[in-house]
């Protein structure tokens, strides 16, 4: 099924998956790559489609808004102007982690298939607040998730203009942590001070406009207003239209609660609803700061290419991650394959292709010592969780295990390259993955090897332990990721879906999911209990080497060949920080135990430490 994009056909609706439209010969590929299937909306000369990336191999689905040029009295070159300015500034809104991505946008030419400009933008599946009754917890808890990205926005240059319930989606993803999205960005208006007096067209859906957006003339309080009567519908359950048809407007809104709510929180939902704008909030964070007495919100509006770098003394953004990187650590003389953290938190350890273990003291960023018996690359490096062994396991064919800085003991039986270790809870497991397409089973305590895993046909790249101890996962260069019974070391289930090796994998702190990387330049999550991946993630260029979960489950951190560092939010998928500097690919990742650093080990021979601020 195709749907054409030319307003003027007929018959838009085309039964197969043709190039071009079998009533008015339009192109049905939109860049040549974003397919309609089926309008979902429209408002006014404005539609909007249900589409697919038909370039994308994971077939992304995306939205297709065709945007009506809505200024009075401008030429169509001043509107097709006024649309790139906007589309410019949406673009930078997306990374925002719950603001749907502006994958592109095209102006009109002229021709039938693009007589209106038009959006492509990130397709966020879940349920509309529309319909949807709360009570005062719920609402102050929607009032934290939605403040922030309005003062975003608003700080940004741009007024929604259409903010009600029907725009306000809590994606149906696979994590528990399910942020709230603002979508439809198709009526938005980039403002500037000389612009705000200005009458233009009504845009918005009027139950919920401010009086001076019914005017024509909205402001950045006209959407705090809207926020207000969204508010108000979700306390009462009545749709706006119904309580400003009684006789004392919506004003009177209490009358219909049927729970009553707190004086602080009425007190805030009035100064929303106040009739003239002077009387009304300014900002989202006059209405956080009176809600939270008197706590500040802070942000900063985000530069568009055109607008060029933010100056030295610009404060950090606070609505979402902002990394910087604090330290760089040097000494090792190759290529740094594999990093982690002491259980407490203050010393690193890292592996390297030199064939070398260095021990990091994080207090000074100073060398503390460095071990040099593998007799070749180190691949895999781990300390038991009592932080008492550091296990290092090489292209020798061994594993080495450290205590303080005496080597204790060598495991040997792999016939090939040791370059996966994971380790249980307990520490009295250790599992070992190699080229020599076998998984080993360890008893820590003997140094033993108590079981052979061998059902993969490729080399084990990747290994990972279920918090809770029970599950082993297993990734390999036969691209498929294998889950075992630890204490029997029985398969119990083959996961298929990446194209190439599975390089990386990580458990969510639940157990719940798995997430892995992979040489197809994707990250999987997996849901456990299905059998299945929910989400895909792409954005890195390049072979994604090393993947980390915090121990919140918010955040996932990548590491890719092609240089950077990005961070995911997992529930949504957003990509909330990439962080660059390194020069040549990263190939080891780790999160320190507190989650306020990031570590990164690159082939360009050196660890970069990240500081949240």
């Amino acid at each position: 099924m195709s749907y054409c994009l030319n307003p003027q056909c007929p018959h838009p609706a085309n039964p197969g998956p043709d190039r071009f439209c079998i009533q008015c010969g339009s192109r049905l590929l939109l860049g040549d790559r974003y397919r309609a299937l089926k309008p979902i909306g429209e408002k006014g000369a404005g539609r909007t489609f249900f589409c697919v990336d038909e370039s994308d191999p994971a077939r992304r689905n995306c939205a297709i808004k065709q945007v009506a040029l809505f200024d009075r009295g401008t030429s169509r070159e001043g509107a097709t102007h006024a649309f790139l300015e906007e589309a410019m500034k949406l673009q930078a809104l997306g990374q925002h982690p719950q603001i749907p991505q502006l994958w592109a946008y095209f102006e009109s030419d002229g021709g039938a298939a693009r007589a209106l400009p038009i959006l492509v933008q990130e397709w966020i599946v879940g349920q509309t607040l529309e319909g949807e009754i709360y009570g005062e917890a719920e609402i102050k808890q929607l009032l934290d998730d939605l403040l922030p990205v309005l003062q975003f926005i608003h700080e940004s240059g741009i007024i929604h203009r259409d903010l009600n319930p029907k725009n306000l989606i809590r994606p149906v993803v696979c994590s528990p942590l399910s942020p709230l999205f603002l979508v439809d960005f198709s009526t938005a208006k980039v403002t500037a001070k000389s612009r705000l007096a200005q009458t233009g067209t009504l845009i918005g859906s009027a139950a919920y406009s401010a009086p001076e957006q019914l005017r024509g003339k909205a402001t950045f309080a006209s959407d705090l207003y809207s926020l207000g009567v969204s508010c108000v519908h979700w306390l009462t359950g009545m749709h706006p239209f119904e309580l400003l048809s009684s006789l004392d407007g919506i004003g009177a809104w209490r009358d219909y609660l049927a729970v009553p709510v707190g004086d602080r929180l009425g007190k805030i939902i009035d100064k929303m609803l106040a009739e003239a704008v002077r009387d009304r909030y300014q900002s989202a964070a006059e209405i956080y700061q009176d809600l939270h007495a008197g706590q500040t919100l802070i942000s900063t509006v985000v530069q568009t290419a055109s607008e060029g770098p933010s100056p030295p003394s610009a404060p950090q953004n606070a609505l979402f991650p902002s990394w910087r990187c604090f330290c760089t650590l040097t000494g090792h003389r190759s290529s740094i394959n594999a990093i982690a953290f002491h259980p407490e938190g203050q010393i690193l350890a890292s592996g390297s292709a030199d064939r070398t273990v260095k021990l990091w003291d994080l207090r000074s960023n100073l060398l503390l010592t460095s071990f040099s018996g593998p007799r070749s690359i180190v691949a895999a490096l781990l300390f038991t969780p009592d932080g008492e062994t550091l296990i290092a396991g090489s292209w020798d064919y061994t594993i080495r295990l450290w205590q303080g800085e005496r080597e204790v003991g060598q495991l040997s039986g792999h016939s090939g390259w040791v370059q996966a270790l994971a380790v249980s809870p307990d520490g009295k497991i250790l599992a070992s993955g190699s080229s020599d397409r076998s998984i080993k089973l360890w008893d820590l305590a003997s140094g033993e090897e108590s079981r052979t895993l061998s059902r993969h046909s490729g080399a084990v790249c990747s290994l990972a332990v279920s918090p809770d101890g029970k599950i082993l996962a297993s990734g390999s260069s036969d691209r498929a990721i294998k889950l075992w019974e630890l204490a029997s070391g029985e398969e119990s289930r083959t996961l298929t879906g990446h194209s190439d090796p599975v390089e990386s994998l990580a458990f969510s702190p639940s157990g719940q999911l798995l997430a892995s990387g992979s040489s197809d330049r994707a990250i999987k999550l997996w849901d456990l209990a299905a059998g299945k991946a929910c989400q895909t993630l792409t954005g890195h260029s390049d072979t994604v080497r090393a993947i980390a979960l915090n121990q919140q489950g918010n955040l996932l951190v990548s590491g890719s060949a092609d240089t950077t560092v990005k961070l995911w939010h997992p529930g949504s998928g957003q990509v909330l920080h990439a962080l660059t500097g390194h020069s040549a690919g990263v190939l080891a990742i780790a999160i320190s135990p507190d989650g306020k650093t990031i570590a990164s080990g690159s082939q360009d021979k050196s660890i970069k430490l990240w500081r949240f601020e």
